[in-house]
Order: C-alpha cells, then sequence, then structure tokens
C-alpha cells in the first residue's frame, strides 16, 4: 500500500461510494455543458435573447470552466482536494438554483459564469483523489469507468435537454435543466463528506495567483471581442483588447519562466512553455474542438426555430453525435497508445466526411426534415471524433514528463474548453449574419450551410496536416 493511501486502511468498502460522488460531480458538469443547448430557442423565446446573448449562455460557461481548470488544479493542491471539491459543489449547486430562477437573460449569463467556475472548482479534484484512493494497479479500471460516465453524460444530455423542456414540467419550461441539479448535487455532496477521508495539501507552496489571474485575462480577452464584435460592428476596441491579450501572453509566458527559475510553483510548467511540439499540440486541440462545438450549438436552433422540430426530437437528433463517440472510443481504447498518427488522420477525415454530408444533406432537402435524416452524418462526426480525441491527447502528452503529467492534462482541457469557446463564437457569428432577421426555412438551410464551411475547412486543414506527418514518419521509418 502506498504512503498515500494508508489512511484509507479499513475503508476499502467505502470506496466505491466515494467514487460514485466524485463521479456524480463530474457528471453534472457534462451534464450542464450538453444539455443546455436544447433549451436555447425556449429560453430566446420567454428571456427575449438576442443572438449574441444566447451565445454567452454557451459561451460563458465553457470559458469560465476552462480559464479555472488550471489554477483551482493548482489550488487544490496547495489548500486540499478535497476542501475545492466540497465547496465547488456547494457552489455549483447555488449557481445553478440562480440559473434556475434566473427572470431575465442578464442574470442566466451571469449565474452560467458563476457555475463555471465552481465547475471548475470541483472537477480537477475529482481524478487526484482518485489517484490517492486507490493503488496503481487499480487506476485504470477506475479511469475506465470515469471515460463511460461522461459518455453517459454527453449522450444523456441532449435527450434529457430535449425530454425536460418538451414536458414543461409544473409549467416550468426550460428551468428544471438546471434546478436538476441541485439533488444532484446534495447527494454528491453528502457521499463526498461520508465517504471521502481527509486529505492534507499535497504542497505548502502558494500557488501563481498573478499567474492565475493573467491567464483568465488572456482567454477573456480573446473570445470577448469574438462573441460580441458583429452585434457592436467591430470596433476598434475589440482588436486593441486582441493585441493586448497577446501582450498579456508574452508576460504570461516570461513569468512561469521566472518562477520555474527560483522554485517556485508554476501554473503551466516552464519545461512545457519551451516545448514547440506541445504548443503546436495545443493549437491543433483548439482547432479540433472548435470545429465541432459550432455546428452543435447552431444546430439546436436549425431544427427548432427553422424546421419546427420539438426540443425532444432535437435531442433525439443530436444524440447520434456523442452515441457515435462512445462506439469509436470503445473499440480505439484497446489500441492504447499504437497508430496514434493513423488514428489522428482517420478521426479528421472522417469529420470532414460527416461534416461535408451534414452539408449536403441540409442543401439537397426537397422536404420537412425527419430525425433519421441526421443520422448518418451525426454518427460520422461522433466516429470521427472518438477516433481522434484519445489518440490527440496521448501524442501530445507524450511530450510531458512524469512530475508534469497532471498539469499537462490540466492544460489539454483549458484549451479543449477554449477551442469550444472559439467555436460557438465563430459558427454562431457566422450563421446568425446569414439569417438575418429572416425566418423561413430555406434562409435557414442557407445559413447552416455557411456556417458549416468553417468547419468543412477545420477539419480539411487537419486532415492534410496529418495525412502529411503520417507520410512523414513513414518515409522516415523506411529511410
Amino acid at each position: 500500500m502506498t504512503p498515500n493511501s494508508l489512511h484509507l486502511k479499513g475503508r476499502a468498502r467505502g470506496r466505491p461510494l466515494a467514487v460514485a460522488a466524485l463521479f456524480l460531480a463530474a457528471f453534472m458538469n457534462l451534464l450542464d455543458v450538453t444539455i443546455v443547448n436544447l433549451a436555447l430557442p425556449v429560453i430566446q423565446s420567454e428571456l427575449r435573447a438576442t443572438p449574441t446573448q444566447l451565445e454567452w449562455v454557451l459561451v460563458i460557461y465553457v470559458l469560465a470552466f476552462g480559464a479555472g481548470l488550471l489554477p483551482f488544479g493548482r489550488f487544490g493542491d496547495a489548500f486540499g482536494r478535497m476542501k475545492l471539491f466540497s465547496w465547488g459543489i456547494i457552489f455549483f449547486i447555488s449557481s445553478s438554483l440562480i440559473c434556475g430562477l434566473a427572470q431575465n437573460v442578464e442574470t442566466l449569463i451571469a449565474a452560467r459564469g458563476f457555475q463555471g467556475v465552481t465547475a471548475a472548482m470541483m472537477v480537477p479534484q475529482v481524478l487526484a483523489i482518485v489517484h490517492v484512493l486507490f493503488e496503481p494497479e487499480e487506476r485504470g479500471k477506475i479511469i475506465g469507468i470515469f471515460a463511460t460516465v461522461n459518455g453517459f453524460g454527453a449522450v444523456a444530455g441532449p435527450i434529457l435537454g430535449g425530454a425536460i423542456v418538451s414536458a414543461d414540467l409544473a409549467d416550468l419550461s426550460w428551468r428544471p435543466i438546471f434546478l436538476i441539479n441541485l439533488p444532484l448535487g446534495l447527494l454528491s455532496l453528502l457521499g463526498a463528506l461520508v465517504f471521502l477521508p481527509k486529505m492534507p495539501p499535497a504542497h505548502k507552496q502558494s500557488p501563481d495567483w498573478i499567474g492565475a489571474c493573467t491567464f483568465v485575462s488572456i482567454i477573456l480577452g480573446i473570445t470577448y471581442p469574438l462573441v460580441e464584435g458583429r452585434a457592436l460592428g467591430w470596433p476598434v476596441w475589440c482588436f486593441a483588447l486582441i493585441a493586448v491579450s497577446g501582450i498579456l501572453a508574452v508576460f504570461f509566458v516570461g513569468s512561469q519562466l521566472k518562477r520555474a527559475q527560483k522554485n517556485l510553483l508554476q501554473l503551466i510548467p516552464a519545461s512545457l512553455l519551451r516545448d514547440k511540439a506541445f504548443l503546436s499540440g495545443l493549437v491543433v486541440i483548439s482547432l479540433f474542438f472548435s470545429g465541432v462545438s459550432g455546428v452543435m450549438f447552431i444546430l439546436a436552433i436549425f431544427l427548432q426555430w427553422g424546421h419546427g422540430f420539438s426540443p425532444l426530437d432535437a435531442g433525439l437528433a443530436s444524440a447520434f453525435h456523442p452515441v457515435g463517440v462512445m462506439i469509436a472510443s470503445s473499440l480505439t481504447v484497446r489500441l492504447g497508445a499504437r497508430f496514434l498518427a493513423p488514428r489522428l488522420a482517420a478521426g479528421a477525415g472522417l469529420l470532414l466526411i460527416g461534416m461535408t454530408s451534414l452539408q449536403l444533406v441540409i442543401l439537397m432537402s426537397s422536404g420537412p426534415f425527419s430525425v433519421l435524416d441526421f443520422i448518418a452524418p451525426l454518427l460520422l462526426i461522433g466516429v470521427g471524433m472518438g477516433t481522434a480525441i484519445s489518440a490527440m491527447f496521448q501524442s501530445v502528452l507524450l511530450r510531458v514528463s512524469g512530475p508534469d503529467a497532471g498539469a499537462g492534462s490540466g492544460i489539454l482541457q483549458t484549451f479543449q474548453q477554449l477551442g469550444i469557446a472559439i467555436g460557438i463564437t465563430i459558427v454562431g457569428q457566422i450563421f446568425f449574419s446569414a439569417l438575418g432577421q429572416a425566418s423561413d426555412p430555406e434562409t435557414f438551410n442557407s445559413a447552416a450551410s455557411h456556417a458549416l464551411l468553417y468547419s468543412i475547412g477545420v477539419y480539411l486543414l487537419l486532415t492534410l496536416i496529418h495525412l502529411a506527418s503520417l507520410l512523414k514518419s513513414k518515409k522516415m521509418s523506411t529511410a
């Protein structure tokens, strides 16, 4: 038994319930990322939200979550993982209640931002606590269960969101999609308090407060102009804010390198900041996730506003995407770290075919759509994602040394969330600009087709990059 788990001797029976409490919290986070899409048209109608405000309902959560992952991961090490996990759940429940009771879209957006921050408090602690609870030989099985829970959350989100909004429970319309977190969160908190042992901080060093604030400022400085730019007519300050974010990024890198020289805790390890291959991998990850996130955002609006789908039917159509992810992930997990380059090329290629197929379905339709029309393209998109995600993360993390593995994984997740936010903003900008004030199905088709060009372009670029990398590696192996 490792020193970390000595204090668990005699409490092995409680570990499954402790893990259930941890994974329930992670499930809530994933549910909140996916469940809201299907409620957006109803939220727009009831709260009179603008298209830009609808983007913010999604983007602010993803941004707050992504920006908080790294700082709160480090704060958990410094102040105690169990403490941050418990307070994260309490605040997550509180923010969910505010979302469910919001009487205007501004309150909803602010509460969603708060909700994203609280999710960032609890989620990084989940696998960190699992690392302490279980011996090395046990962790593989537990992490496999964690992946299954995540997959279930991704599938359940669209279906559950559509079903809740369609059911209009107690005349509450969209509000139960947030209020459902109250019983789930209380159950997770109770399980954590009863079954999780006390855990001292992993180290005594003070976290990098300046780095954390700078990092958050960089992310907000890039995304805020992208979301608001179209509605405001792209004023000069939008471009100035992006330029300032670039300057802050240079300052951030310099501060991290200086902290490394002084042997102080860094938000991003200096060794990773010096690794060009690791940094280019982060760019690829952001691009990869930006291509699909925006499509899932506009698809819910396209189906409900443009073609009269009920929230439940729109949810059923959208669910084929995560089903495809689960199918491909379950098949490729057996490959481990083998065939990474072919899997990346195949995944990007399948996503390119899936996005092109979705565009053709929309453009060539001669009558009303049905759920069946979207099965093949969304399954292809999901299979492409499931084929590439694991290989992409592994190929980047191969650059990370053992001591930096936790930080490296957190950085990847942060840039994943950043890519999701950027994708929603770019694809949303294209879609709503092409749509204008029109409401006829033909204009919706045209707007969706224009928006899909971004995703098609992204996956064409990534397919070419990965094919070139694959050919280069083959030439090197035969030389």
